[in-house]
C-alpha cells in the first residue's frame, strides 16, 4: 500500500490539525483528491496511527503529519484494469481482422462493379444532359412558337406552293404506279387526267412568280433572282426539281396512254426505266448553273482574294458534280443495253405444257396470255412474270434464281430524292 505524506509548514497547520481531531468522530476521513488512481483517498491521524499495532516497528520515518492512503489503486483493481484492458485488446483485435476482411471484401465488389459504376455514371450524365436540353427547350417554346409563326407569315406563299408540290408529286406517282400494275385493266381517262393535272400544277406556279422567271431554270438559263442570297437560290433550285419530276411523269402517263397492241407490257417497262434514268441525270445537271454563279460571287469582298476563293469553291463543286454524272453514267448505260436487247423472260410454252398447269396463271389467276416456261419448269404469262421479276430475281412459286439482274423503275415509280445541289 502507498502512503503518501503531505507535510504542511507553520502554526497554521498545527492548529488546523488540533482542531479537526477534535471536532472529527471520524479518525478516518475520506479526501477526494485529483491526484492518484480514481482521485479518493483516507486521512489517518498521527495520533490513532501510532496507537495502531505494529506501528512502532514500522520502518519509516515518524512524522506528526497526516497520513493519506489512496483507495482505488490497489492491486485488484490494477488487475481488473488489466483484464478489462487485454479483453479490450482481444476485441480491438478481432474487430480490426473482421475490419480487415469487410476491407478485402468491399475492394472485391469495388473492383467488380467499377465497369458498372463508369456505365451507370455515363448514362447519368447523359441522363442530365436530356432533361437540361428538354428544360431549355420547355422555356424556349414559347418564342419558337411565335418565331415560327412569324416565319410561316412571312414566307406563306413560298411554304404554300412547296405543300402543294409535295402533295402532287407523291399522288401522281403513286397513281401511275396503280395504272401500270393494271396493265390492259388501266383508265385511260384517268391516265389523261394525271397529265392534265401535272402540266396544269407546272404552268400554276410560273404563273404565281412571273417575275422571277423560274421556267428559264429549265434550259439552264439565268432566272431572275438574287444569285448571292442563299434562300432565293435554294427556293429555285427546289422548283427546278419538281418541275423536271412532273415532266417526266408526264412523259410516263403518254406512254400508259399508247394502246397494248402497239406496244408491250414488257415493252413499256423499258420505256419508263430509260425515261425515269433520263430524268435522273438530267436533274443532277440542272442546278450546276444556279450554284456555281452563287459560289463565284462576292459583292462584299470584290477583291482579288475573294474572287479567288470563289473559283475554288465553284471548282470543287464541279468537281463533285463530274463524280456523280461518272455514277450515274454506269446506270444509264446498263439501261440503254436493256432497252435495245430483246430479253425475254424463259421459252414460249407448249399447248401441253399450258394444260398440264391447269390453264391458269399462279399470278393473275387467269387464262394464260403468251405463256412462258421458265428454267424451273414452271409457267406464267409473259406480262405477268416480267411484272414480278422488276422487283424479284426468283421464280415466285419455288424461289428459283430466274435471272441476276433487278431493273429498276420498270413498274413506272419515280424517284423521290430532292436534288438540292
Amino acid at each position: 500500500m502507498k502512503l503518501r505524506a503531505q507535510y504542511d509548514r507553520g502554526t497554521y497547520s498545527e492548529s488546523r490539525r488540533a482542531f479537526r481531531l477534535r471536532d472529527s468522530p471520524d479518525p478516518m476521513q475520506t479526501d477526494h483528491s485529483p491526484q492518484g488512481g480514481n482521485g479518493l483517498s483516507l486521512t489517518l491521524q498521527p495520533e490513532l496511527l501510532a496507537r495502531m499495532p505494529g506501528a512502532e516497528s514500522s520502518n519509516g520515518p515518524e512524522t506528526d503529519e497526516d497520513v493519506r492512503v489512496p483507495i482505488g489503486s490497489s492491486s485488484g483493481s490494477t488487475n481488473g484494469r488489466g483484464a478489462t484492458s487485454r479483453r479490450l485488446r482481444a476485441a480491438s483485435h478481432s474487430h480490426a481482422h473482421s475490419h480487415g476482411h469487410t476491407h478485402s471484401h468491399e475492394r472485391e465488389h469495388e473492383s467488380d462493379s467499377g465497369e458498372s459504376d463508369l456505365e451507370s455514371g455515363e448514362s447519368s450524365s447523359s441522363l442530365s444532359e436530356l432533361r437540361y436540353l428538354l428544360r431549355w427547350l420547355k422555356k424556349g417554346l414559347p418564342f419558337i412558337v411565335i418565331l415560327c409563326a412569324k416565319l410561316v407569315i412571312q414566307h406563306a406563299l413560298g411554304l404554300a406552293v412547296a405543300v402543294g408540290l409535295f402533295t402532287t408529286f407523291m399522288y401522281v406517282n403513286k397513281s401511275i404506279q396503280t395504272q401500270v400494275f393494271l396493265h390492259d385493266r388501266r383508265t385511260k381517262l384517268h391516265c389523261a387526267w394525271l397529265l392534265l393535272f401535272l402540266t396544269s400544277s407546272s404552268l400554276l406556279v410560273f404563273y404565281t412568280f412571273p417575275t422571277q422567271s423560274l421556267y428559264r431554270c429549265l434550259f439552264f438559263a439565268n432566272a431572275t433572282i438574287d444569285t448571292q442570297n442563299f434562300w432565293e437560290v435554294l427556293w429555285c433550285v427546289g422548283v427546278t426539281n419538281f418541275i423536271l419530276k412532273f415532266f417526266f411523269m408526264g412523259l410516263k402517263c403518254l406512254i400508259l396512254l399508247i394502246p397494248s397492241t402497239l406496244m408491250t407490257y414488257r415493252r413499256r417497262g423499258q420505256w419508263y426505266m430509260l425515261i425515269e434514268e433520263v430524268g435522273q441525270l438530267y436533274q443532277v445537271i440542272a442546278p450546276v448553273p444556279l450554284w456555281f454563279r452563287y459560289l463565284v460571287s462576292y459583292n462584299e469582298m470584290d477583291t482579288s482574294a475573294g474572287l479567288t476563293l470563289g473559283i475554288l469553291l465553284a471548282l470543287l463543286y464541279l468537281i463533285m458534280k463530274l463524280l456523280a454524272l461518272y455514277g450515274l453514267s454506269g446506270s444509264l448505260q446498263k439501261t440503254l443495253r436493256t432497252f435495245f436487247s430483246s430479253e425475254v423472260n424463259g421459252a414460249p410454252a407448249s399447248p401441253a405444257q399450258v394444260r398440264e398447269a391447269g390453264d391458269i396463271c399462279p399470278i393473275c389467276q387467269a387464262d394464260f396470255k403468251q405463256p412462258r416456261f421458265l428454267v424451273c419448269q414452271h409457267i406464267f404469262c409473259e406480262e405477268c412474270i416480267a411484272q414480278w421479276l422488276n422487283q424479284e430475281r426468283t421464280c415466285p412459286l419455288c424461289r428459283t434464281v430466274i435471272t441476276d439482274k433487278v431493273h429498276k423503275w420498270k413498274d413506272g415509280a419515280t424517284s423521290a430524292y430532292f436534288q438540292i445541289y
